[in-house]
């Protein structure tokens, strides 16, 4: 063949391959890297696979792309999408993306799932009139997506501006963020970790309250800065961390005292502090809640909401004026530390479905019982959770509103404005309910409207502090409601009380004496047949030892106790007790009917936990031994005459004397 002939067949050949292919494909032949026959394998394989043509043929010749080649490809790319869509297309490679500014356009204005669902991710935002914000989209004419930026942008008075981005391009900016993100947070969890060395010599000199509040606390503290603020922020934060559920700030004659209830139970986890600077503390505290600094002689009462790990906190504060200064007590209320859901609480499958059934009647009245800090308002929401779906109109009246949850219309109390529970509470009727909660009954009226709601087909929801379930009933009547009302209303009371959970990690199994098992009510016959557990407390002064010989508890850290369990009474009404309550019989003979009928007291709900391993014997000692469910219990029992008075042991009918204790059996 000649030069001039050859020169003439290349030619044809690649006017033949630009017309049969892309300029990517026109590109791969006239390079060498691909035949026309690869090439036309290739087409054929990514159509039917939906793969990249860029992986297909690379599988085909064994080789891989040059740089040239692989830019050759993106550019034909982008510009195909740009035609496609008819918006401009974006490179990275050459016009680079700040991630700064994209993840501040995330954490503030367009969130993660927005870009994730959507595939999108914001670029830039434009201050000129009128405001615009870049994005960057894989798929620009999705009307979904468009709609939903357009909902959170039209409120702020910004115009969308899209530009289409391929999916590899999408997933690299992606992913970018995120590690930037998990960088941060690695820098936050190393700020997490109090430390107070240090801060006592700045405070010594300290005199004045600073001024500015943080509104994240998890920002970097400033080195220079106000050592109030950073002692006040590490104390939230340490507080925050440890999962505490109160702050209590005291003034001592000689110190500065910081105190945290864990669990129901308080605990220092500061040394004292100098005692000059308790006025500045609480100053600090009552501008963060926003409260009067020059008023120290009277109690008040605000709130402070803060930023932490990406979620709000809010802080339910209080002053009181004490000897030694005022004393600031702060309730901490973080809804994602919390798990609703009746099956999260209640762990006797009998009681579950029992409170389940009577949140399931179309109307009633279910009241739960129990002291400040019991669990009750989780219960409620708990309920609420469950009862919650398109068709049920559900209203709150609070103070405050603890949770949000969707779906629900939640009022908040204004008392300086004449919104009460019981204002709250008409207004609801007026508004189509199906179900109704009153965060507190406190009074007469309130209980009152309650009750006629009730019984108007609401289903209603509230809460009393009494001791048990038998004393909503006292309760009420000492209100003024009639006890006909109540019976006629009343769907049923759980009371409820928190125990701490023993460590899973490091309890210690023993066996209890005849004489403690008696005392709880175990009977003899019982020894040796069941499994107790002791906390595997480790005094607050040893545990750093412990920690350096690698025994100390992770889980625990030697508290012994991690989290806490519910235990539950619920009072289900029926025939029986809606005729004593009708009669006016005392709380103690209620009881007893209740606990005759199948009622399970919070002492024998404890002592059930305890078998089962999930708490002690020393925390049914605390909480729940003093309940007089026992007395009713036994009360039931020796109705049978088959309890001994002394040991506790199940009598057979035929038996004369207790074969265990040898106490005479005896009768009511």
């Amino acid at each position: 063949m000649t030069q001039s002939s050859s020169r003439t067949s290349r030619r044809s050949r690649a006017l033949t391959v630009r017309n049969d292919y892309s300029p990517f494909g026109n590109k791969l032949i006239q390079s060498g890297f691909a035949s026309d026959e690869q090439m036309k394998q290739a087409l054929t394989q990514a159509r039917q696979s939906g793969r990249p043509i860029t992986d297909v043929i690379q599988e085909i010749t064994g080789r891989q792309l040059t740089p040239e080649l692989q830019r050759q490809y993106k550019k034909q790319q982008l510009f195909e999408l740009k035609i496609l869509y008819g918006v401009d297309s974006l490179d990275p490679e050459i016009n680079p993306i700040a991630n700064n500014q994209m993840g501040e356009l995330i954490d503030h204005l367009i969130p993660i799932d927005i870009c994730r669902r959507y595939q999108l991710a914001p670029l830039s935002k434009s201050d000129e009139e009128p405001q615009t914000v870049l994005v960057a989209m894989v798929d620009p004419d999705n009307l979904d997506a468009q709609d939903d930026l357009k909902r959170i942008l039209r409120p702020q008075g910004i115009q969308l501006k899209r530009m289409v981005i391929t999916p590899e391009d999408y997933q690299k900016l992606m992913d970018s963020y995120l590690d930037e993100q998990v960088a941060k947070e690695r820098k936050q969890e190393e700020a997490k970790s109090v430390d107070v060395t240090g801060l006592v010599e700045d405070l010594g000199n300290l005199e004045d309250a600073p001024d500015e509040a943080e509104d994240d606390l998890g920002a970097e503290q400033d080195a220079q800065g106000a050592p109030i603020v950073n002692l006040v922020n590490k104390i939230l934060m340490k507080a925050l961390n440890d999962d505490v559920s109160d702050i209590h700030i005291e003034p001592q004659e000689y110190a500065l005292r910081v105190r945290f209830r864990k669990d129901g139970v308080l605990q220092q986890p500061f040394p004292e502090f100098p005692k000059k600077i308790a006025a500045a503390v609480a100053a600090r505290f009552k501008i963060m809640s926003e409260l009067d600094i020059a008023e120290k002689r009277l109690p008040q009462d605000g709130k402070i909401r803060r930023m932490y790990d990406k979620r709000k906190v809010d802080f339910r504060v209080s002053t009181l004026p004490s000897r030694f200064g005022e004393k600031v007590v702060l309730r901490i209320l973080d809804n994602s530390a919390t798990q609703l859901g009746l099956d999260k609480l209640i762990t006797d499958q009998d009681t579950l479905d029992l409170v389940r059934e009577m949140a399931s009647r179309p109307f009633g009245l279910i009241l739960v019982t129990g002291p400040t800090g019991s669990g009750k308002s989780t219960s409620l929401y708990s309920v609420l959770a469950e009862r919650n779906d398109p068709g049920v109109n559900i209203s709150t009246a609070e103070d405050p509103i603890e949770y949000s949850l969707d779906g629900i219309t939640q009022v908040q109390v204004i008392r300086e404005k004449g919104m009460n529970f019981a204002s709250i509470l008409r207004a609801f009727l007026r508004q189509d309910p199906d179900v109704i909660l009153v965060g507190e009954t406190r009074d007469q009226e309130t209980a009152k409207t309650a009750i006629e709601a009730a019984l108007t087909g609401h289903l209603v929801l509230t809460t009393l502090h009494t001791n048990d379930a038998a004393g909503a009933i006292a309760r009420l009547d000492e209100m003024g409601v009639e006890p006909f009302m109540i019976s006629g209303a009343l769907l049923g009371v759980l009371a409820q009380r928190l125990m701490r959970r023993v460590c899973s990690e490091c309890r210690i199994a023993y066996e209890p004496t005849r004489e403690e098992l008696a005392r709880y009510g175990f009977t003899a016959s019982q020894e040796g047949e069941l499994t107790f557990y002791k906390a595997n407390f480790v005094p607050p002064e040893e545990r750093e030892e412990a920690r350096n010989q690698g025994q100390l508890c992770e889980k625990c850290g030697g508290a012994g106790y991690k989290g806490r369990v519910g235990v539950y009474e619920v009072m289900k009404m029926t025939e029986n007790l809606q005729t004593m309550i009708n009669e006016g019989a005392p709380t103690e003979r209620i009881k007893e009917v209740a606990v005759e009928e199948g009622m399970k007291t919070l002492l024998a709900y404890s002592l059930n936990l305890v078998q089962e391993g999930y708490t002690t014997l020393e925390e049914v000692e605390r909480v729940t031994f003093t309940d007089s469910g026992v007395e009713a219990e036994l009360k039931a029992k020796r109705k049978s005459g088959l309890t001994c008075r002394t040991c506790g042991a199940e009598l057979q009918p035929e038996w004369i004397d207790c074969p265990y204790c040898m106490t005479p059996r005896f009768s009511e």
